[in-house]
């Protein structure tokens, strides 16, 4: 650990101040602790801080991405669309901030860079750019599954004469393509939601597809007066429903209907109509797409359908038509306008799954096929996703062991929150929960408030420490593991198994158990005296 410029204490560190960081701050204070946050941008925000390019949007529907640990909050704050744009998410962030008078326990522009466990004093020593040094009874890592960007790796990036971006780090004073010629790598989430919008400015629009993805429509819109009233007057119930539920989402109309238990007509119908409802919606139409392929190649016939409806070149549709995986087994997505947007004159969309880009060129890229010449280029590439983050940070546990020493062969926790070898160590919707296959604002608030009733228990039992025992983080990571191979999603070479990323282990690494049944099981260790823990009462060694 460098040496610090100055110290300090406290006891709790939170490390991100996105939306957990933000509610971790909230019950850290309720509980009386005294709680630092250290966030690397200059504003609270996390994911809608960084990602501000162009259509960055959430694809949950807004009321339900948002908090519920306060009645008056949600009475006050008012959403103006179906899905929320990232400017009014980040706006919601910073009201949140303001109203509880976050900012005074946050620092900005400071990036967390070691994080130590003294197993003497049971205390983390957290190290920053800064200089600084913490000392704090717990660390909490609320760094988010999507935070760390995807570098790019092309051979030649550094000879390209324009500007070059990236999704996960856009500009924030925004960027002009008009009257230029802009090529895109990449067609996950946030191309898929950017595309559209570069489209509408660029001269030409070049999109390098590699993976074609599935994705739906959101038919976003103002938010329907309906809903408001009909989501105000039923709010508690559906919030309990959420967190209960599969995925976190009560829009998506979760069923237990079979795809085979009705008729080729009836399946139809149900699909047209979740297609036209827009979002996940129809990812949930038979509750067996996610188990039985006979079951998914519905759905993925479906939406092919969908697809070669929508774009009207027969050749660039049936290159937009993902094939070789399950639908909805890599991250699907929710757009507007995305394939219609193949339809304009001015967008090529070039295949690269079997003339991969050899190289970045001074003006453009050259394929195996052929040269490309633009003047900007956009990096949509995504994430190391789940761990990426963490493994940024020199993170040290019990006998100087680093996390990513630890973890070199996969990610292994108990239940998502610790791992073994590293106590007072919490993560906030870490590898082995749902996080990112569910509403993630439902997850962050499960796991702040299991963390927050944690530290209440061991201080009120004068507990120096608690850990993970490597017994209950192999069964867990065992079960994890037992579950997702129940599933089809292994059978997609996604971000969820860290396939995006060169010399990463394949491993899936979310929870695919759902929410509810993930809850019930969190409850149920915390009421059985946390056990699969080790607690280490005050006065010993951890």
């Amino acid at each position: 650990m460098p040496q610090a410029a100055s110290k300090a204490e406290c006891d709790v560190v939170i490390v991100g101040a996105g939306f957990s960081g933000l509610y971790l701050l909230h019950r850290m204070r309720e509980l009386g602790l005294s709680a630092r946050v250290f966030e690397a941008g200059d504003g609270v925000g996390g994911t809608w801080y960084w990602n501000r390019y162009p259509g960055a949007r959430v694809d949950i529907e807004s009321q339900e991405y948002s908090y519920s640990f306060s009645d008056e909050l949600q009475d006050e704050w008012r959403w103006t669309e179906r899905y929320a744009a990232q400017p009014e998410l980040l706006k919601y962030l910073n009201h949140v901030a303001d109203r509880f008078d976050l900012r005074r326990d946050i620092q900005f522009d400071t990036r967390v860079t070691a994080a130590h466990f003294d197993e003497a004093s049971s205390t983390w020593t957290v190290a920053t750019d800064r200089g600084e040094t913490v000392s704090a009874r717990y660390c909490i890592m609320a760094t988010g599954c999507l935070s760390l960007p995807n570098e790019p790796q092309f051979p030649g990036l550094e000879t390209f004469q324009g500007p070059t971006y990236h999704t996960g780090r856009w500009p924030h004073e925004g960027v002009d393509f008009t009257g230029k010629r802009v090529g895109v790598i990449g067609t996950g989430s946030s191309a898929i939601q950017s595309i559209p919008q570069i489209a509408k400015q660029a001269e030409h629009l070049y999109v390098f597809q590699r993976t074609p993805n599935f994705s739906v429509p959101a038919h976003n819109g103002p938010i329907d007066e309906a809903v408001i009233a009909d989501w105000k007057a039923n709010r508690a119930e559906y919030r309990q429903q959420a967190r209960m539920s599969g995925a976190g989402i009560v829009a998506v109309g979760a069923t237990e209907t079979l795809a085979f238990d009705v008729s080729d007509e009836e399946r139809r119908r149900i699909f047209e109509e979740r297609w036209g409802k827009g979002g996940f919606a129809i990812g949930a139409a038979f509750a067996d797409l996610a188990i039985d392929r006979k079951a998914n190649d519905t759905a993925v016939e479906f939406v092919a359908e969908k697809i070669r409806g929508i774009v009207k070149d027969p050749e660039v549709a049936e290159k937009l038509v993902p094939k070789g995986y399950p639908f909805g087994t890599k991250r699907l997505c929710v757009d507007t306008g995305y394939y219609e947007t193949f339809n304009r004159d001015n967008v090529t969309l070039v295949d690269v799954s079997n003339a991969p880009i050899e190289a970045i060129t001074p003006t453009g890229l050259r394929t195996a096929d052929g040269e490309y010449a633009f003047d900007a280029l956009v990096f949509a590439i995504g994430f190391d996703a789940m761990t990426g983050a963490l493994g940024r940070i020199d993170i040290r546990g019990r006998g100087g062991k680093a996390l990513k020493d630890k973890w070199a062969d996969g990610p292994k926790t108990y239940l998502g929150l610790m791992s073994a070898g590293f106590p007072n160590l919490f993560m906030v919707t870490g590898p082995g929960s749902p996080s990112v296959l569910s509403n993630m604002v439902v997850s962050i608030e499960q796991h702040v408030d299991w963390i927050t009733d944690c530290i209440a228990h061991l201080g009120g039992r004068q507990v120096a420490a608690i850990e993970a025992t490597p017994e209950a983080e192999e069964a867990w990571v065992a079960h994890v593991n037992e579950v997702a191979d129940m599933t089809l999603y292994p059978l997609a070479s996604s971000w969820y198994l860290g396939a995006n990323i060169p010399g990463k282990p394949r491993v899936f690494m979310p929870y695919v158990g759902g929410v509810g049944l993930y809850r019930e099981k969190c409850d149920q260790v915390a009421a059985d005296g946390y056990e699969g823990f080790r607690l280490t009462p005050a006065g010993q060694a951890a």
